[in-house]
């Protein structure tokens, strides 16, 4: 009897993975494209490195008149700080390619109109992250690090280590960009008929707690960071709202809970 259903299933798995065999391979060929963008960008971002180190370094020496150098202790951390920063500014600036292949991947799948909303939310997602980038190295960085320098003073000299500050700019300002998307996964919720409009505001205190706790575990437990992230990240929720209402049909249920 075993053997029977055995001998029975395989026909039916091998016709499933007939059937996803071109969705893996199409994701398969977007992956590579999404990495070979990503390693593109980490080789160009490299050759720029002690430019970009530099821009990233600004804001620290007009902090505090105390600081006016950085160090390292070890020989090739300079080198390795330089990797990572190409690796990260590599990664941010792919990101509109990624979010490119992702829709080319769906896109297949998707009617004509739902083809033109897909290139509207895509090109909404690259500004969002761009100008969360943007808030973070502009706004927040300056703040936080005019804060940290506060405690400086002719008994306590900072030393900020070159690895160490670089990652943590690239880090602040890729986090506030990924942050940033939240309006953007919200109407693709709403478009997929995942969750409505109705839902968000039904639930919105719960997902500002957990808005809250997100900031704070990506800023790594920075509480000047947290507040700094977590008050434009509600004005995004709220904005995630409005589009998921204008990008997707209330069903009755919907209307009436609203």
């Amino acid at each position: 009897m075993a053997n029977y259903n055995l001998q029975s299933t395989i026909p039916v798995l091998e016709r499933s993975l007939e059937f996803f065999r071109p969705h893996h391979l199409e994701l398969r060929k977007r992956l590579i494209k999404v990495f070979l963008s990503i390693v593109v960008c980490t080789v160009a971002a490299y050759f720029f490195a002690e430019q970009i180190a530099a821009l990233f370094i600004s804001p620290l020496f007009a902090a505090s008149p105390m600081v006016y150098r950085l160090v390292y202790t070890n020989l090739p951390e300079a080198f390795l700080a330089y990797i990572k920063l190409a690796l990260l500014v590599g990664i941010t600036a792919s990101m509109p390619i990624a979010l490119y292949q992702l829709w080319r991947f769906v896109s297949p799948g998707l009617k004509k109109d739902e083809k033109k909303l897909a290139v509207v939310v895509v090109f909404w997602a690259v500004l969002l992250f761009s100008g969360g980038a943007s808030f973070a190295f502009l706004v927040v960085l300056p703040k936080m690090l005019i804060y940290f320098m506060s405690y400086a003073n002719e008994g306590l000299e900072p030393l900020p280590k070159l690895g160490d500050y670089l990652t943590f700019v690239a880090r602040t300002i890729l986090t506030f960009g990924i942050s940033f998307q939240i309006p953007f996964l919200m109407v693709m919720a709403g478009k997929g008929s995942v969750v409505g409009p109705a839902y968000f505001r039904r639930k919105r205190r719960y997902f500002y707690i957990a808005i809250i706790a997100l900031s704070f575990l990506l800023t790594a437990g920075d509480f000047m960071a947290t507040a700094l992230l977590s008050f434009p990240l509600f004005s995004l929720y709220e904005a995630g709202i409005l589009l998921t209402a204008l990008f997707t049909k209330k069903s009755p249920a919907e209307q009436k809970s609203s």
